[in-house]
């Protein structure tokens, strides 16, 4: 029958009404829902292919209206990552414009198709992940990659490695023990003197017939840790290892990754380990007086119940997270000052810890803007006081490619702007000798053919009344070796110290 109307109402020569031939396309959903870009870089991609509209009968202007609309609903989660996001075109296409900050990470956006997450942004180094794995381990993780509290990305934990979320569990996990709270349980012992309820049948008949007159079977409520809590975090935490056994091949970190797994885990080795249901992780969830630190805790060990960031497994969904280049930069030039600071006998104080705070005083006091100058190190020597400050930004790099007058007038500012701020950071020094160093990141590479050539540090004098104010230019690679890298910041103090001493 259905052909028979075909046969009639199709007329020969025309051809046959298909569904891409309606003038209204479905629109595809994207295959495409990850975006990857590096901190510090720029993202150009037309949106028209990004949303999937190609085939529409008017795919620009249906894509500057949905790029406006994603660039409004996305804005505040591009925030988080310090990313920038406009709208331009090149006389063909409609494009969508990203700009990285000095933040990595992971998190999802909103789609203006379906208004839900299915589209995402992962912010990779610009230095790879192989030298930050051995850094961080290093500089004793001192900083770490923080998760979000926002909807889980499609496909993300395939552009990161794998250990990273697994620090992120084993952390929280770590500090749940760390504010685990004791409860009371009941408990059955046998006492030599009564306490709370006897059972006095089985008493009687098992014990007082066997002449043991002093076991008593007693239950009574008694303040202990949560077994079964702990039972989950043994479980969590033993399955954490068996995952990072398995990208032990990425270096020696992450066996010292292994190594903070094995010290949480023996602080659960008297218990069982457990695989808590969904009912048992809601109910602890719904436990009056939580803390953040708590639900945080919990999160990780339902993130490893469903193997999220483990290895071996298909495409997930990821955990969002962030984590600043900036504080990772100032720990790694902390953790190469220590070192010097132990090779000259000098005394580091470190703005992490609030030593390095100055205040400012105004007058009057409700009038002021900026209260305190903190730079970020401040080293102590014998008649010398060196002001580091750490920037993780492209500036020793650019100078090295071109010259000054070269650079864009954006790079130039900024570098105007950190000179600045070193500088009234050595006005904080009390004695004669100020060095104020401005230090930047760069590759192994740039590093290893500034030592060759002996332009490890730029070097400028600043005449001053009655003290001796310089400021160094100087730069430290992204990788694992901090001794190495410590040795010309030492040998230059040493042989500053030599000078202002013959003088």
């Amino acid at each position: 029958m259905a052909r028979e109307l075909v046969r009639r109402y199709h007329r020969p020569g025309l051809p046959r009404r298909t569904s891409a031939d309606a003038p209204l396309l479905r629109v595809e959903r994207n295959r495409d829902i990850c975006l990857e870009l590096h901190d510090h870089t720029s993202f150009v991609k037309p949106a028209a292919e990004f949303f999937g509209i190609r085939g529409s009968a008017d795919p620009q202007s249906q894509a500057a209206r949905l790029a406006d609309q994603f660039i409004v609903q996305n804005r505040a989660l591009l925030e988080l990552v310090k990313v920038t996001v406009r709208r331009d075109y090149d006389g063909k296409d409609v494009l969508l414009v990203l700009e990285s900050g000095n933040v990595v990470g992971a998190l999802p956006l909103w789609s203006p198709l379906t208004a839900k997450p299915d589209f995402g942004l992962v912010i990779q180094p610009r230095f790879p992940w192989s030298g930050i794995g051995p850094m961080l381990a290093e500089m004793g993780w001192l900083v770490s990659p923080s998760p979000l509290r926002l909807p889980l990305l499609k496909r993300s934990e395939r552009r990161v490695p794998l250990w990273v979320l697994s620090f992120m569990i084993l952390t929280r996990l770590k500090a749940l023990l760390d504010r685990l709270e004791r409860r009371f349980e009941t408990v059955r012992e046998m006492k030599a003197a009564p306490k709370g309820t006897v059972d006095w049948a089985e008493y009687c008949i098992n014990e007082m017939s066997r002449a043991k007159f002093l076991s008593i079977p007693c239950s009574f409520p008694d303040l202990r840790d949560d077994r079964q809590l702990k039972g989950a975090i043994r479980y969590a935490v033993e399955k954490q290892i068996r995952s990072l056994e398995t990208q032990a091949g990425q270096g020696s970190f992450v066996h010292r990754l292994i190594s903070f797994a094995e010290s949480v885990l023996l602080r659960v080795r008297a218990v069982a380990a457990r695989r808590p249901g969904t009912r048992e992780v809601g109910g602890w969830l719904r436990r009056p007086l939580r803390t953040e630190v708590f639900v945080e805790g919990l999160q990780a060990i339902d993130w490893t119940l469903e193997e999220r960031g483990l290895a071996g497994l298909s495409d997930l969904e990821g955990i969002p997270w962030t984590m600043p280049m900036e504080q990772f930069f100032e720990a790694w030039v902390e953790t190469v000052m220590r070192a010097v600071a132990l090779k000259t006998g000098g005394i580091l104080h470190v703005s992490r810890r609030r030593e390095t705070v100055s205040p400012i005083s105004w007058e009057p006091p409700y009038m002021g803007s900026q209260r305190s100058l903190v730079p970020d190190l401040v080293l102590q020597l014998e008649g010398t006081t060196v002001i580091v400050d750490a920037k993780y930004k492209r500036h020793w790099e650019e100078l090295q490619e071109g010259d000054w007058y070269g650079q864009e007038a954006r790079f130039r500012e900024e570098h105007r702007q950190d000179l600045m701020q070193v500088l009234a950071y050595g006005n904080l020094a009390r004695s004669q000798r100020a060095v104020c160093c401005l230090v930047c990141p760069c590759s192994l590479a740039t590093w290893d053919s500034l030592r060759q050539r002996g332009r490890m540090f730029h070097q400028a004098e600043l005449p001053n009344r009655g003290r001796e104010v310089q400021i160094w230019l100087t730069a430290l690679p992204i990788s694992a070796a901090v001794n190495r890298f410590a040795e010309p910041l030492i040998d230059r103090l040493r042989k500053r110290q030599i000078e202002s001493a013959s003088m």
